[in-house]
């Protein structure tokens, strides 16, 4: 419900820039559950943000999380 109300309120053509030293920095720190890879792409994962960053969450790598594609 409160991700429902969070992207309602988010203008819907505006994209919120992501931080790409952020990224890798999260994929150092929490290598890929598939492979290990700290680097490149992880099969079957996506890096999800844990408090969405359309509610006011921070996009640092203490903000997210693998999630599988699957659960995305």
């Amino acid at each position: 419900m409160l991700i429902a109300v969070c992207l309602l309120a988010a203008n819907a053509d505006a994209r919120i820039k992501r931080s790409q030293s952020a990224k890798i920095e999260f994929k150092y720190e929490h290598p890929c559950p598939a492979t290990g890879a700290r680097k490149g792409p992880c099969r079957g994962y996506v890096i999800d943000h844990i408090k969405p960053l359309a509610c006011g969450g921070p996009d640092r790598s203490s903000n997210m999380q693998w999630q599988t594609v699957a659960d995305a």
